[in-house]
């Protein structure tokens, strides 16, 4: 079977809206799609994620202390989404990308989240997927699809239908000034999946029709992200 990853950001797995409800919906899609391809989820920290890392650097917490509380909160969110898959996930939770392909390569769909300080959940991705040679990465956001700015902030970024990595990692390499890319993918995982040559399928991860097209390969409304 394939193998996909999916890099689910915290911001979609829980903003706080219909969360329980999109869970459910979810795991049954994910159950599906394990039926056809074999599966790891990487789970993003998203808005309790910033709010801890917030509140850690008003204390002057260290940049690994503030790293290593996102990373928890990753796994936080990794582990409820595990209990919403049931019977269908390896019960556990893999603390390195080395152990998470092992897994994988055992069969049975993985759920995990952050690994080391300094890496995102992107990046963590994008590893586990050139260590077991995944056909793609499904990048799970909450817009849906890549712009060349934060289209929440700017309403006039241009979208894009398709780019190859390269423009990607350039998109994503532009700096970090206000009216910059919105971080749609992480800097080191773009890079990561150049260098391996994996495609990027760049979806809303509350819209699980293209969800699903992503995990298959198939076209999506989103961007598609390839040489």
């Amino acid at each position: 079977m394939d193998k996909v990853v999916i890099s689910l950001g915290g911001s979609v797995l829980v903003p706080d809206e219909g969360d329980a409800h999109y869970l459910r919906k979810l795991a049954w899609l994910l159950t599906e799609m394990s039926k056809e391809h074999q599966i790891c989820v990487v789970c993003g920290g998203g808005r309790i994620a910033r709010y801890y890392i917030s509140t850690g650097r008003e204390l002057e917490f260290t940049k690994e202390e503030l790293d290593n509380l996102g990373i928890a909160v990753t796994r936080l969110n990794a582990t409820m989404l595990l209990l919403a898959l049931g019977d269908e996930v390896v019960p556990a939770i893999p603390r390195g990308e080395e152990e998470a392909a092992r897994l994988i390569e055992d069969g049975g769909m993985i759920v995990m989240g952050g690994t080391t300080p300094g890496h995102t959940t992107d990046a963590v991705a994008a590893r586990v997927a050139e260590l077991v040679k995944a056909k793609r990465i499904v990048n799970a956001t909450s817009v849906d699809a890549a712009y060349s700015a934060d289209p929440k902030k700017f309403p006039d970024a241009e979208r894009y239908a398709s780019m190859t990595l390269r423009q990607l990692c350039d998109l994503v390499n532009k700096g970090v000034h206000e009216a910059g890319p919105s971080n749609v993918f992480d800097r080191l995982g773009a890079e990561i999946a150049m260098r391996a040559g994996i495609p990027i399928y760049i979806v809303n991860g509350r819209n699980l029709e293209e969800m699903e097209n992503a995990i298959r390969g198939k076209d999506v409304k989103g961007t598609m992200v390839k040489d």
